[in-house]
């Protein structure tokens, strides 16, 4: 197998989107801090989606109804979940 940008792409995204699986599980199991459930929650929304676009860019076949929902769908997903990240951050210094 030659490793192409889109094959490396590929492995990449799945890559991040194990990583994103286990911040839920871990969120969902092991974690007991509300705001840094949902902290693990969003971090975990954010690789799925973006890995699942990335997927979404780099495939061979058509795009079926289901992969433009994703497309559409993802960066809504994406976004919320950063505002999220920004409105449970900690506060700095210059805040307080």
């Amino acid at each position: 197998m030659e490793l192409t940008p889109a094959s490396l792409a590929r492995i990449v995204s799945w890559l991040a989107t194990g990583l994103g699986v286990g911040l839920w599980a871990w969120s969902w199991m092991r974690e007991t801090n509300p705001i840094q459930k949902q902290r693990f929650l969003d971090c975990g929304i954010v690789l799925v989606f973006a890995s699942t676009l990335v997927r979404l860019m780099v495939q061979e076949r058509e795009m079926t109804p289901i992969d433009w929902a994703l497309a559409l769908l993802s960066p809504l997903f994406i976004a919320a979940a950063l505002w999220r990240l920004g409105r449970t951050a900690c506060p700095t210094d210059l805040e307080r």
